[in-house]
C-alpha cells in the first residue's frame, strides 16, 4: 500500500480524506512514528507517517475505510493510542478506530439559547437511566423540557479506564465513552435535544487528565511542565516553551465538541487549576476561538472556579476572558449551613445566617475581597459588574452530593419541609439556578463517588476515599471509614442509578409539582423574566428569614421569603416590602399538593405573614 503525505492543516487525530484516511500526531521529541493497524485484535501492517516540521508527524494512507482499528509506534516503543483518536471501542488501552462524524442533523434551525434563558440540569449519562447509555438518555428529555429546564449539562464523556466513572479521570478527550455509546449516541442525543428545545452542555477537563491510560507522555515530554502544579501533580503546559501545540490540542478538542456535536456551550472543569502566565490566558483565547469561530450560534462557555475572579467574566475588550457564566457556590454553602448546619471544611467560611444569604443573593457570590473565617484570607473580587445570568447557582450539584461520604441529597439530610422551600427560593434566584439529576423529586438514590480501575490502582483509590474524610468529626473512627462505600464495587455505581418509578410515588410526586409550578411561574411572571441587577432586592427579615424582591419595568412585582426555620410573624409593611401596593400569595412550598401542610403552614391577612417552620412562598403586586 502506498503511503503519501498530504494536509489541509493541523488537525490532530484520524480524519477520512478522499478515499483514504490522514492520520496526524504531535510527537515533539522523537524521530519517527509509525501508523499500526489492527485487524481482528493482531497487527496487520505498519506505515511510517512523515515529519511536517514543529514536532507533527502525518500520513495520508490511501484505501482505509471507517472501522479501521489503529495505534502508533514511537522511536519504536509502544504501540499506544492516538492521543486524539475520535473511537476506544476496546477502551481506553486498546486500538483507536477511525469514525465518520457526517450525521444527518435535524437542527437546522437551532440557535442555541443565551444565558438569560438558561435553567440548568446536570446529569451523569451512566446513572440518569436504568441502561446509562446516550440513546437512553433521549427518553427522559421530555421528562426535563416539561419540568420548565432549558440546558442539560453532561458530566464529561471523554473516555476513562473501566466502564463506570464521573469522567473527570477521563484520558480520551476526544472520544465519547464506548459504555455511553460511543460519537454516533452523542449526536443523537443532542439533535434529540435540540428537537425538544434543549441546549446542551458538555463538561470538559482541561486542567488534568487520569492516571490510567493517559499516553500523552509517550509521544512528548512537552504536553506537561514542571514549572506548576495541581493536585494531581505537574500541570499540562500552557505557557512554557513548545505550549503552542499543546494549546491547539485542548482548544481544538472544545471546538470539536462545539462543531462536530453541535454543543451549545462548555463547562470548564476546575479553572482554576489551569496554570497559564501567557499574557493570553489559555481560556481566553478559548473564548475568542469559540465565539467567533461560530458566529451562526449562541455558544456559552461556563466555568467553575472556586476565587470568585471576575475577570473570568469580564469581555475581552475590557481585559477580562469573556467567558460567559461561572459556578457560584457560595450560596448552596450558605444555604447548606443553614438547613443542615455543616460547618466542617469551606463550609466553616459561611455562617448561614439570613443577612448572609442575602448578601450572597444580591451580590452574586459573598465573598468579594473580605477576610475567610477560618484562614483570615482574603478572598475573591467585587461582582457587581458582572450581570446576574453569568452567576450559576444551585443547592445541589455532582460535587456537593458526591464528595460527601455516604453521597448523600440535601432532601437525605433535612426535612423535606425545608428541602421544598430551598428549591423554591434557588428556583426563582435572578442567577442562573441550576438542578442536578433527580433533584426535582427528591430523589431516594445518592449519588456517590464510583471508579472501574485496575485491582492495584483501584486498592488505593479505595484507601485514599476513605483516608479524605479522616479529619471529619463523624469519621474520626477507623470503623467508621470502613463504612464509606467503596468506589470500586459495583454496588457502589448501581445505587446511584435514578429510581423514574418514585415520579408516581408520594412525597416525589408533590415536589415534582412545585418545581414544575415555580419554573413555570419563572418563564411567565414579568419580574421573574427580568434579571437586570437593579431590579433585585435581597434583605434579611430578621435572623432566620430572607426576603428577595424582583421587579420588572411594567410594575409587576414578586416578593420570594424564605424562611429557615421557627415561626415568622412579618408584617409587610416593614422593612420597606410594602411601598403603598398589595401583595396577594402566588405560591407556597407548603400547600398540601406539594406534600405540605397547607395553610397551617403559611397565612396572608392583608399585610401580615404567618409561616411556620421551614418554608418559602411567592408573593405577588402590581405598581
Amino acid at each position: 500500500m502506498q503511503t503519501t503525505t498530504k494536509h489541509k492543516n493541523r488537525t490532530v487525530g484520524a480524519i477520512l480524506e478522499g478515499d483514504g484516511v490522514c492520520f496526524r500526531v504531535w510527537a515533539l521529541g522523537h524521530e519517527q512514528v509509525e501508523l499500526v493497524l489492527y485487524e481482528g485484535g493482531r497487527e496487520v501492517a505498519d506505515h511510517p507517517l512523515q515529519p511536517e516540521g514543529e514536532g507533527y508527524f502525518a500520513a495520508l494512507i490511501p484505501g482505509l475505510e471507517v472501522g479501521t482499528r489503529y495505534k502508533f509506534r514511537v522511536d519504536g516503543e509502544g504501540p499506544f493510542p492516538d492521543p486524539a483518536s475520535r473511537y476506544q471501542p476496546e477502551g481506553v488501552h486498546g486500538p483507536s478506530e477511525v469514525v465518520d462524524l457526517d450525521f444527518e442533523w435535524s437542527d437546522g434551525q437551532w440557535r442555541g439559547l443565551p444565558m438569560e434563558e438558561f435553567v440548568v440540569y446536570e446529569l451523569h449519562v451512566g446513572t440518569a437511566t436504568p441502561e446509562g447509555t446516550f440513546e437512553a438518555l433521549i427518553s427522559k428529555l421530555q421528562h426535563v423540557s416539561e419540568l420548565g429546564a432549558t440546558a442539560i449539562e453532561i458530566m464529561p464523556v471523554a473516555d476513562f479506564p473501566g466502564e463506570r466513572n464521573w469522567g473527570y479521570d477521563g484520558v480520551d478527550l476526544y472520544a465519547p465513552s464506548r459504555a455511553y455509546g460511543g460519537p454516533r449516541g452523542l449526536q443523537r442525543l443532542v439533535d434529540a435535544a435540540h428537537a425538544q428545545g434543549l441546549a446542551v452542555l458538555l463538561d470538559v477537563v482541561y486542567n488534568h487528565l487520569g492516571p490510567d491510560g493517559n499516553y500523552l507522555r509517550a509521544y512528548s515530554e512537552h504536553y506537561f511542565t514542571d514549572r506548576h502544579h495541581t493536585p494531581w501533580g505537574e500541570a499540562i503546559n500552557y505557557d512554557g516553551p513548545n505550549a503552542g501545540p499543546v494549546r491547539d490540542f485542548f482548544i481544538g478538542n472544545a471546538l470539536y465538541w462545539l462543531r462536530e456535536y453541535h454543543i451549545d456551550g462548555l463547562r470548564l472543569d476546575a479553572t482554576h487549576e489551569i496554570k497559564d502566565d501567557s499574557e493570553v490566558h489559555l481560556l481566553r483565547e478559548l473564548s475568542e476561538r469559540a465565539h467567533e469561530g461560530l458566529p451562526e450560534r449562541t455558544i456559552v462557555l461556563i466555568a467553575e472556579n472556586e476565587n470568585n475572579d471576575a475577570q473570568i467574566l469580564t469581555p475581552r475588550e475590557a481585559g477580562g476572558w469573556g467567558l460567559d457564566g461561572v459556578w457560584a457556590d457560595d450560596l448552596h454553602h450558605q444555604l447548606r449551613s443553614a438547613l443542615a448546619g455543616d460547618n466542617e471544611g469551606y463550609y466553616g467560611d459561611y455562617t448561614g445566617e439570613a443577612e448572609d444569604i442575602a448578601s450572597t443573593v444580591q451580590r452574586g457570590w459573598f465573598y468579594e475581597g473580605q477576610r475567610r473565617l477560618t484562614t483570615e484570607e482574603q478572598w475573591g473580587t467585587p461582582a457587581s459588574a458582572i450581570p446576574y445570568p453569568a452567576f450559576v447557582r444551585h443547592i445541589q450539584n455532582h460535587d456537593q452530593i458526591g464528595n460527601r461520604a455516604m453521597g448523600e441529597r440535601l432532601n437525605h439530610d433535612i426535612e423535606l419541609a425545608a428541602f421544598r422551600a430551598a428549591s423554591a427560593f434557588n428556583l426563582l434566584d435572578p442567577a442562573t439556578p441550576m438542578l442536578f439529576m433527580g433533584q426535582e423529586w427528591a430523589a431516594s438514590s445518592p449519588f456517590l463517588f464510583f471508579t472501574d480501575y485496575d485491582e492495584e490502582l483501584g486498592r488505593l483509590v479505595t484507601e485514599g476515599r476513605r483516608a479524605e474524610f479522616k479529619g471529619f468529626s463523624a469519621f474520626a473512627d477507623e470503623a467508621r471509614r470502613e463504612q464509606i462505600p467503596d468506589p470500586q464495587a459495583r454496588e457502589t455505581f448501581t445505587r446511584s442509578k435514578l429510581n423514574w418509578e418514585e415520579l408516581e410515588r408520594e412525597p416525589h410526586a408533590g415536589v415534582l409539582r412545585l418545581y414544575r409550578d415555580v419554573l413555570a411561574l419563572r418563564k411567565a411572571h414579568p419580574a421573574a423574566r427580568n434579571r437586570e441587577r437593579g431590579y433585585t432586592e435581597a434583605i434579611a427579615l430578621g435572623r432566620d428569614a430572607v426576603g428577595v424582591r424582583r421587579g420588572s419595568t411594567s410594575g409587576a412585582m414578586l416578593l420570594v421569603i424564605l424562611n429557615l426555620r421557627g415561626t415568622l410573624r412579618l408584617d409587610l409593611g416593614q422593612h420597606g416590602l410594602s411601598r403603598g401596593y398589595e401583595w396577594r400569595l402566588r405560591l407556597s412550598s407548603e400547600e398540601a399538593q406539594y406534600g405540605g401542610a397547607g395553610s397551617e403552614a403559611v397565612s396572608l391577612d392583608a399585610t401580615h405573614l404567618l409561616m411556620h417552620g421551614p418554608s418559602a412562598v411567592i408573593l405577588e403586586a402590581q405598581w
